[in-house]
């Protein structure tokens, strides 16, 4: 069986590789990235291609899967350009599985695809998938939603499995995630329990975590299985301001919701953070999903807790852990995060884009735009 992993060096990519290569059923891989990494991986060919222009239907031609993960959420002040990667980009993917003739698709969809909770209850696959409007991630996750929708009806043979994961975490991508998520300005050091004074205590704070080892698992078996459909992905507990204050041996304290958005806010404006407030409103209102779907028709069970995924993320953060490929390298910002400032703070993508375009021209085969 071979298996085209687009976008394979991320969070996600980096796992899903590790557990496809595991797999006696899978011969070989193709890892499709923008930027090529360093990382050798047993079974895998690597291969410089962007999903904005390349000639995927090449690529793609012959494979027994497609497992798509790429995505942009940086720059967030860029909506055009994170628009042509993840709308634009997602939909020559399509067109390249349909004219391929590929027998399946893997979808790495989100919990930021739904709508917003009316209530605590989880909720099914059949949960709305209308996202957040004012959020571009939230609101992209969405708009392929429709697409996938679309795709199913006018490609009826090929096998479609959309996975919708809360938020996935492991040590080795944890340096990414400060960087996408917290800016230039966050001392990792500070990132320790007991050494934050305080958590914020916000009642509508609630949200599902899982490990990027278990999202792999789910993975592999949507490409190995015969499964169809949606499935929701997340681990126990679900974490509110209470486990979170438990974690960082931290005093909870209230604060008003309004208070905590205005500063944000602000701090987006001065571009001191690279993340707007608009992702922090779609965040409070995440509904909690229900697993039970992907537990007994993908036979998918996590191995790590929530509160495990985001002890990881954590103690990642504080150690400045990596793996060796170009989007989870902690040195991706520059030295002392020089690239970082100077991308404007969600402006611009700070890892440098010249180096990433020749160093994947280098390791393309003829032919393939990059």
């Amino acid at each position: 069986m071979r298996v085209v992993v687009v976008g394979a060096t991320g969070n996600v990519g980096t796992a899903v590789v590790d557990a496809l290569a595991a797999d006696p059923a899978v011969t070989s891989i193709v890892g499709l990235a923008r930027r090529m990494p360093s990382r050798r991986m047993e079974k895998t060919e690597w291969i410089g291609a962007d999903i904005r222009v390349a000639d995927l239907e090449t690529l793609f031609r012959g494979a027994a899967a497609v497992v798509h993960l790429a995505w942009q959420i940086q720059p967030m002040r860029q909506p055009l350009e994170t628009w042509r990667t993840n709308v634009i980009g997602s939909s020559r993917v399509l067109d390249a599985v349909a004219a391929a003739e590929v027998p399946a698709l893997i979808y790495a969809s989100s919990v930021g695809a739904y709508s917003p909770r009316r209530e605590d209850h989880p909720v099914t696959e059949a949960w709305p998938t209308n996202g957040w409007p004012t959020a571009g991630y939230t609101r992209e996750k969405a708009y392929v939603e429709r697409m996938l929708d679309n795709f199913t009806r006018t490609h009826p043979t090929c096998r479609v499995v959309r996975l919708r994961p809360g938020f996935i975490f492991q040590r080795g991508a944890a340096s990414a995630q400060r960087r996408l998520f917290a800016g230039p300005l966050l001392p990792n050091r500070l990132i320790r329990p007991g050494l934050l004074p305080f958590v914020p205590e916000l009642p509508e704070l609630l949200f599902q975590a899982v490990h990027a080892e278990d999202v792999a698992e789910a993975y592999r078996l949507a490409v190995t299985g015969d499964a169809s459909g949606p499935f929701n992905i997340a681990a126990d507990p679900v974490i509110d301001s209470r486990l979170l204050s438990q974690l960082l041996d931290a005093r909870p304290i209230r604060v008003p919701t309004r208070l905590l958005r205005a500063t944000l806010a602000a701090a987006w404006h001065l571009r001191l953070v690279p993340v707007a407030p608009q992702l922090f409103d779609a965040f409070l209102r995440l509904p909690v999903m229900d697993t039970a779907r992907a537990r007994t028709e993908l036979g998918w069970k996590p191995r790590y807790s929530s509160m495990d995924a985001l002890r990881e993320l954590l103690d990642g953060i504080h150690t400045s852990a990596e793996i060796h490929t170009p989007p989870l390298a902690r040195n991706a910002g520059g030295f002392l995060r020089f690239r970082e400032f100077t991308s404007g703070v969600g402006g611009s993508d700070p890892v440098d884009r010249n180096v990433d375009r020749v160093a994947a021209a280098e390791n393309s085969p003829p032919g393939t735009a990059v």
